[in-house]
């Protein structure tokens, strides 16, 4: 591993943008979270293939956060970028903005990161391209990345506990 490569945020940086018609929202007019965390999940894996120049899978919705009730006839922006690589897993931050186009007006809506991992032919996994940031914002979210990734490993340990747990009291019966 002598030479170790390196992409900037920027390079695996993806937009997708939709217009939330009624039948995407729920008996309040809002936007159903699922179809959030769809679109989110799709943007989230074609910014991680990019950076990976390889096929990838999520590992992890670590969280999203809705912020502001995204109505019928809301313009959305799904902005996501790398904001953290490992040896074969990069962090993937998502923002997801209300455009308004008449006011020329943007208001973020959720954020949600997301793991996701880079396989090889055989579908195991391969190394990643370090990642490293250009702007303040990007600084922002590379330089707070380990933390999220520190409370990431001791959620998933916990999930494997309670996992265990289960299955020995399955056993129980």
């Amino acid at each position: 591993m002598g030479n170790v490569k390196r992409k900037s945020m920027s390079e695996s940086r993806s937009v997708k943008e939709r217009q939330v018609f009624p039948q995407d929202t729920n008996h309040l007019h809002t936007m159903f979270g699922g179809m959030l965390m769809a679109n989110v999940d799709e943007i989230s894996a074609i910014t991680a293939t990019k950076h990976s120049n390889s096929q990838v899978v999520t590992a992890s919705t670590d969280s999203v956060d809705f912020l502001k009730p995204i109505k019928t006839g809301d313009i959305v922006s799904y902005e996501a970028m790398v904001s953290y690589a490992g040896q074969s897993s990069m962090e993937v931050c998502v923002q997801i903005i209300i455009e308004d186009i008449i006011r020329n007006e943007r208001h973020l809506a959720a954020l949600s990161f997301l793991t996701f991992v880079a396989l090889d032919e055989d579908g195991k996994p391969q190394e990643v391209p370090q990642v490293y940031p250009e702007t303040q914002t990007e600084m922002w979210f590379h330089d707070t990345a380990l933390a999220r990734v520190k409370r990431r490993k001791e959620r998933r340990n916990e999930s494997k506990e309670t996992i265990a747990f289960l299955a020995n009291a399955q056993n129980m019966k």
